[in-house]
């Protein structure tokens, strides 16, 4: 079941989040986060009116899904960077397929013209869940990160979506 995510499931949400920076090069990032670091994150979410959705197997968080802004300049107001992250015992079983295609429609509900992944270059099995939704390839960008003793690279998809009927420069 896929479902808005609530404070309640925070905890989960911040056991997937932290695994995956301890764990993997899907969060250029070292240190793990607090349950008030997440706290801050799903206020800041709400408030801002962009989705964090849940997949929920057997009562428990498997996977969540984000967006937010892609950079924080007005003219980027049409543009989302999203994240999917999959609890590790849940993986290989099409949750993060199910959220991609959640979050993308809820992008093309609220009328983004472009949604944008950043993707370490390494993660073969990212790229084709993005390539399997029409994302394409923007360019990577080499030697960004440094992260496992490691200079990472970051590869960009993009997937262009409708957008407003009438954008604006308000």
């Amino acid at each position: 079941m896929i479902r808005e995510a609530t404070a309640k499931d925070l905890t989960d949400i911040l056991d997937i989040y932290n695994d995956a920076t301890l764990h993997t090069a899907a969060v250029y990032t070292y240190k793990p986060q607090t349950l008030v670091n997440r706290q801050v994150w799903y206020k800041q979410k709400m408030d801002a009116g962009y989705p964090i959705l849940v997949s929920e197997q057997d009562g428990k968080v498997a996977g969540f899904a984000t967006f937010g802004p892609f950079r924080d300049w007005p003219a980027y107001k049409y543009s989302i960077e999203h994240s999917v992250y999959v609890d590790k015992g849940y993986r290989k079983k099409g949750i993060a397929s199910s959220l991609m295609k959640e979050i993308i429609a809820v992008a093309r509900e609220r009328e983004y013209k472009m949604m944008v992944a950043g993707i370490d270059a390494e993660n073969e099995k990212s790229i084709a869940m993005h390539e399997k939704f029409g994302f394409v390839h923007a360019g990577t960008i080499k030697n960004i990160g440094f992260k496992f003793n490691q200079w990472r690279d970051l590869a960009f998809y993009q997937l262009e979506l409708n957008g407003p009927e009438k954008p604006t420069e308000e």
